[in-house]
């Protein structure tokens, strides 16, 4: 349900911007952190509040895959599956997950504590197979490691992103993405160590950087 403080934080958002549409993804992020998805009420919500009609708002809710019509878990577990990670093991994991999990893609347990997704590139390629837990980098995994990743996770334990973050439910982290600050923004680094896989394959090759033209 939108309650009142839910309809002022949605103003309060859009009051940020010189254009107040211009709010409406964080809108959108503060709406599931509510509601677990973005629902015909929510969607009601922001078209009032920014004075456009609900299909304009639907319009982007149903184009960007970060915003979800069904319900979400706890904890939404992304795998990605673009190319590099898909050979080094990535389809593999989500093979194995969903197994595991007894899911599809874009689906929920029963228990309502995990979604499953395959996700695009997300420009960690050399922590590859790469996955994610409401957005935070889970890198280097292999199939034993996500299934004990997502037991962890639905037994209630503490779990840390490979980069140092505690992992916190789906509905923290998408208010957190509304613009509302859960104060843990420096409890983990922003990337992972610099990969200096690529110096060590051409060292061991033997391999040196062409010489210009005029060298």
């Amino acid at each position: 349900m939108i309650d009142q403080k839910t309809r002022d934080e949605l103003a309060e958002i859009a009051a940020r911007y010189p254009e107040k549409r211009s709010g409406l993804l964080p809108m959108l992020h503060l709406v599931q952190s509510v509601l677990g998805q973005v629902t015909p009420e929510g969607i009601e919500a922001c078209a009032e509040i920014l004075e456009i009609t609900p299909a304009e708002v639907s319009g982007v809710a149903t184009f960007y895959t970060m915003y979800k019509r069904r319900p979400v878990g706890d904890y939404h577990v992304g795998v990605c599956t673009n190319t590099l990670c898909a050979v080094m093991g990535g389809d593999a994991i989500f093979a194995r997950l969903k197994d595991h999990l007894d899911v599809g893609n874009d689906e929920t347990t029963e228990d309502g504590k995990v979604s499953l997704e395959h996700i695009e590139c997300n420009a960690a390629c050399d922590y590859a197979p790469v996955m994610m837990v409401n957005w935070e980098f889970m890198d280097n995994q292999t199939p034993s490691s996500a299934v004990q990743l997502v037991d962890d996770l639905r037994a209630g334990k503490e779990v840390r992103s490979t980069r140092g973050p505690k992992i916190c439910t789906w509905r923290e982290a998408e208010r957190v993405l509304a613009g509302f600050s859960d104060g843990l923004v420096d409890e983990g680094p922003a990337a992972g160590e610099a990969s200096l896989v690529g110096l060590k394959l051409a060292a061991d090759k033997g391999w040196t950087a062409p010489k210009g033209a005029d060298q």
